[in-house]
């Protein structure tokens, strides 16, 4: 097979163009193992014959909660081969959330990783007429694990499961994707086969991967962003191997030595951090070159000239610290790519400066997911931007009150937007035109650059607000650059309908600890750090720094440092990392009414 329409056709495109031993490599027991491209397309026909067996027809929908694993994509092909619906859900999320999913979708049946997931889903059964079974991937008393399952389809007829392949067009619904939302029930996103295979043909001519590849995959699954960039992977035969979770990456980078990976800009900032902590450990002239080399990087510029002496310069740091960093990803890393929030352009200079190029991309769900990228090749990298769109898509500007001039939220049209929200016609008509244009959200405007017309995003629709004298402030902005500071953990720009900017921050206490040891300061706990007078100096001081890039209306006058880091768990981040604001303003009402009081 050559081309391919509908989204279980890739891992036979791969098959007859790229046949891999290790088409997914995972850990267990301490070691890496493999799963052959043959073993993917074998195991997925008896995942449909055994969902056949139990009776799931066309249209029916089965959900995967699940970790990152080769089962995932395995299930994920045999559910789209009997022409039902993959439902994945976030393994992260409550169970009054699984229960309104499940309820909403239908589901007839679940597959989940392991025995936590597999009791809280059994906690909410009963609740979910529409749910007759919980299978599991792992080995769990009580039920029916995934080995187990694969023999129901013994003697079943795979024409059967042919025929009901050839009757699956490209525009047959294939996944129901629930975002996240920051308030209220999530929404179903519906994606069709030729929704998502559009964009993934959009994409593989920008990115530089081949069937010699190896890539580290660790964003979740059942997030659109990584899995299209899975069903890349195989299209082009890369062999893409699993992360054992969030807490091993630096680990797993250093065994598989990826060539390529894609990451959520909250994880790039966390490995700046590092980079910038790490020459506390250093002293005399090993610090001074360090820091130079760091100070370098941060004021990379890829359309600079630069003269003899700083590419004599940048070679020396290359060979001293450039490669240490290198080396911590694995030493063949060729790229990464980046999308789900906006990326700081300094992470954007400082890695590519390093020889690690970052590829900034834009899109959501219901764009399935990609709208626009940045080119790989170094002389059309633009940072601050999220690149030029698609082919195929196009994107217009639709200007409104508060937005600067030149700026308007960005719509896109495109057979990468979605069918609609599922059960919700009236949410799907707010969201796309009736003459195909989706709605963003975003605020972004367009930069002429090489021939090309980048988008820079430069806030949310809903994220934008007014001061109590009129003024209109993008919080984004203000926040990233904030993020320069080495203090600064996370930050959530606050004021709407007050007479200033404040904000709300959690400072990055292993920075901030190493400053209070070398000054001195007694009590090192989070508590202790942020009542501390001159904590609240340093960042003071560094705050009215940053305030220099910004207009009067738009510079924080006052702010609160928090004891404990916002995360997924708490509540406070979404499962892209991306701040929750309104559960971050309600949590923390009694410290903003502090602020302003």
């Amino acid at each position: 097979m050559k081309d391919y329409t509908r989204l279980f056709d890739i891992i036979y495109v791969q098959q007859a163009n790229y046949p891999q031993p290790d088409a997914f490599g995972y850990k267990a027991d301490g070691e890496w193992k493999k799963v052959s491209t043959q073993q993917i397309i074998d195991t997925g026909n008896k995942v449909s014959l055994s969902l056949l067996k139990l009776g799931v027809k066309p249209d029916d929908k089965v959900a995967i909660v699940s970790n990152n694993r080769p089962e995932w994509n395995m299930v994920d092909l045999g559910i789209l081969q009997t022409g039902a619906v993959n439902v994945p859900v976030y393994p992260t999320i409550t169970e009054h959330e699984y229960k309104f999913i499940f309820n909403d979708a239908e589901i007839k049946y679940v597959f989940v990783s392991d025995k936590n997931l597999a009791n809280k889903i059994t906690n909410i059964k009963a609740e979910v007429p529409s749910l007759n079974d919980i299978f599991t991937f792992e080995e769990v008393d009580g039920f029916t694990s995934f080995n187990k399952f694969l023999e129901l389809g013994n003697g079943g007829d795979i024409g059967e499961v042919e025929k009901i392949k050839a009757a699956v067009k490209p525009e047959s619904l294939a996944t129901i994707i629930y975002t996240s939302g920051t308030t209220g029930n999530p929404k179903g996103v519906m994606l069709s086969h030729n929704n998502i295979v559009s964009n993934i043909k959009a994409v593989l001519p920008v990115l530089p991967l081949n069937e010699s590849m190896r890539v580290l995959s660790f964003l979740p699954l059942c997030h659109i962003f990584e899995r299209v960039v899975v069903y890349v992977y195989m299209v082009k035969g890369v062999s893409v191997y699993y992360a054992e979770s969030m807490e091993t990456i630096a680990d797993n980078l250093k065994e598989v030595k990826p060539n390529f990976f894609t990451s959520v800009p909250r994880l790039l900032e966390k490995v700046y951090i590092k980079l910038q902590g790490a020459a506390a450990n250093l002293d005399g002239w090993k610090k001074s070159l360090y820091n130079n080399a760091l100070a370098f990087a941060q004021t990379f510029d890829v359309e600079k000239e630069y003269s003899l002496s700083e590419k004599v310069k940048r070679a020396v740091y290359d060979k001293l610290i450039y490669s240490k960093w290198r080396e911590a990803l694995g030493g063949n890393c060729q790229g990464i790519c980046t999308g789900a929030a906006a990326l700081n352009p300094l992470l954007a200079r400082v890695f590519t400066c390093a020889g690690i190029p970052i590829m900034e991309g834009y899109g959501q769900t219901e764009s399935s997911p990609v709208i626009s990228i940045n080119p790989f090749a170094l002389d059309r990298i633009k940072f601050g931007t999220v690149g030029i769109p698609i082919e195929g898509c196009q994107v217009k500007l639709d200007h409104r009150e508060g937005m600067a001039e030149g700026e308007g939220e960005i719509w896109a049209k495109g057979p990468n937007v979605m069918m609609g929200y599922y059960k919700r016609p009236d949410i799907t008509a707010e969201t796309v035109t009736a003459d195909g244009w989706l709605k963003t959200g975003d605020v972004g405007r367009f930069i002429d650059y090489k021939g090309g017309k980048y988008i820079k995003i430069t806030d949310r629709v809903k994220e934008l607000f007014k001061t109590s004298g009129g003024k209109y402030i993008a919080p984004q902005q203000i926040e990233n650059k904030m993020k320069e500071i080495p203090y600064i953990e996370q930050i959530m720009a606050v004021g709407e309908n007050k007479n200033f900017v404040s904000a709300l921050i959690v400072p990055n206490f292993l920075n901030l600890s190493e400053w209070a040891t070398k000054n001195s300061i007694a009590g090192k706990s989070p508590a202790d750090l942020v009542k501390n007078a001159e904590v609240q100096k340093l960042f003071r001081d560094a705050i009215d720094e940053k305030n220099k890039n910004f207009g009067q209306w738009e510079t924080v006058k006052k702010f609160e440092l928090m004891e404990k880091e916002w995360s997924i768990e708490g509540g406070e981040l979404t499962p892209t990392m991306k701040v929750k604001r309104k559960v971050v303003l309600e949590k923390y009402k009694d410290v903003v009414e502090k602020i302003y009081s």
